[in-house]
């Protein structure tokens, strides 16, 4: 029995000293920070187009605060991370890093001193740009304005706090290596899954995760959560009530909207203003390569979508509508049939086209959908003005709307726009939202971050 158990510890220490080699990483010397004549302005512009493909201010960047400084708290199912200042700063930032250190955190998930990086920096996604790319994002990022800021220590608990545990997580869930093209797909397929796959990370968002917060195995892009939103699937699972095509697909991702699927909100808006920099040949590659994961709607999907359409244009009258009692009768969806009339029909009556009018709600994805958040989300905080320039616009009716009433307001949306019975949760979900439970990012198309605690935050 003693060999057994000294057998046992041996093979425990040999697993342990394994594993220990294969966690390690060793630091990358220190570089001078280069001076910004040593690039190729060709090369800051191309990483400049690139750091909005992959919306590297969103989370690397305080509301109000200087840009890529770091300190945006992201939370986690797992606690909260802060986010790293990536200015050329020597000594909080990457002014130290050469192109070697910011290559292998692209690449491996791993800074210069050799520490494995938590994924809430999407490495798994990113370890799929190619080399040039990420030479044009360090040239990028190297000649920004140095930002001294150094963020403040994530909150996670034993043993999350030990980035020893990261390798083990990579070792079940992380592939390495960068984007390899399909021969059997065209070069503008590939083009958009590389776009979309890697630097786009779509799929951090658009993926549902499992308990370890790793993207679900053959479940790419069958629709997560972002920020306190649901993103909605890109597959053939997709709720909108009317098929996405290529061409509106394309036209989405352009500008922000589409007149069959509304208004970029939430996250999503700062990811279509960010876009705004792509030429029309990668916004059109992107939009082939998510048509192709999508597929053709079939025949009961499109003869939904045709009578959609029969009867879109004009919104429902409440007091008549099938399935909606008379506003007299005291059930939910009559109660919000009234608050519907009496706050939401100007704009959405269908009489003023998106972006600047509401969208019908029969063509509404949101309501559609098998979760309430993201039409919560915005009856709560609604969409903020874009800075300076003419953009949707909807106010928010957190401080006008009891909890209850927005509730019934939901009822009468699912009930008269969707034909389908309330969301069992959405009274739940609504407390929660108002109470910070759900820490929802609100922003414009422009991308600047207005949440509901910081409304009328500085530009970045």
């Amino acid at each position: 029995m003693k060999r057994f158990w000294l057998g046992v510890l041996a093979i425990i220490i040999v697993c342990g000293a394994g594993f220990f080699a294969y966690a390690w990483k060793p630091a990358i010397d220190p570089v001078e920070p280069p001076q910004r004549s040593s690039f190729d302005p060709a090369l800051i512009e191309k990483g400049a187009v690139l750091a909005s493909v992959g919306n590297c201010t969103s989370c690397h960047t305080r509301p109000g605060e200087k840009s890529y400084a770091g300190g945006l708290a992201v939370p986690t199912p797992f606690g909260t991370i802060y986010s790293t200042n990536i200015t050329p700063d020597p000594q909080t930032g990457i002014g130290r890093w050469s192109q070697a250190a910011f290559d292998r955190a692209m690449r491996e998930g791993v800074d210069r001193e050799g520490r494995h990086l938590y994924p809430a920096f999407p490495f798994d996604h990113f370890t799929r740009v190619s080399d040039e790319d990420n030479r044009a994002l360090y040239a990028y990022l190297m000649t920004r304005q140095p930002v001294n800021n150094p963020p403040p220590p994530n909150e996670l608990p034993f043993p999350l706090d030990m980035r020893l545990v990261l390798a083990g997580w990579k070792l079940l869930f992380f592939d390495r290596g960068a984007y390899q093209n399909d021969a059997s797909q065209s070069t503008q397929w590939n083009r958009g899954a590389y776009l979309v796959d890697g630097l786009g990370h779509c799929g951090a968002c658009h993926t549902p995760r499992n308990r370890f917060g790793a993207e679900e195995k053959g479940s790419h892009m069958a629709g997560g959560e972002a920020e306190g939103w649901t993103a909605f699937a890109l597959e053939g699972t997709s709720p909108a009530p009317i098929p996405w095509t290529h061409d509106s697909l394309f036209a989405y991702l352009r500008q922000g909207w589409h007149a069959d699927h509304g208004v970029a909100n939430g996250p999503m808006g700062e990811v279509t203003g960010n876009l705004g920099r792509l030429p029309d040949a990668d916004i059109d590659a992107m939009a082939t390569y998510v048509m192709s994961l999508m597929g053709e709607p079939s025949a009961e999907r499109t003869a939904a979508a045709r009578a959609i359409r029969g009867r879109a244009p004009a919104a429902p009258d409440p007091a008549s509508t099938a399935g909606v009692a008379p506003t007299s009768a005291d059930t939910p969806a009559a109660r919000g049939a009234v608050i519907y009339q009496a706050a939401c029909a100007t704009c959405h009556d269908g009489s003023r086209p998106p972006p600047f009018g509401g969208i019908n709600f029969h063509l509404s994805s949101a309501v559609n959908a098998p979760d309430p958040q993201n039409v919560i989300n915005t009856v709560l905080f609604g969409l903020p003005a874009a800075s300076g320039r003419p953009s949707a616009i909807m106010p928010g009716f957190a401080a006008t709307l009891k909890d209850d009433q927005v509730n019934d307001l939901l009822a009468y949306l699912r009930d008269a726009f969707a034909g389908k019975p309330a969301w069992q949760d959405a009274a739940a979900r609504i407390a929660d939202t108002r109470s910070g439970k759900y820490q929802v990012s609100v922003r414009p198309s422009d991308g600047i971050e207005r949440g509901p605690d910081n409304v009328g935050a500085k530009d970045r």
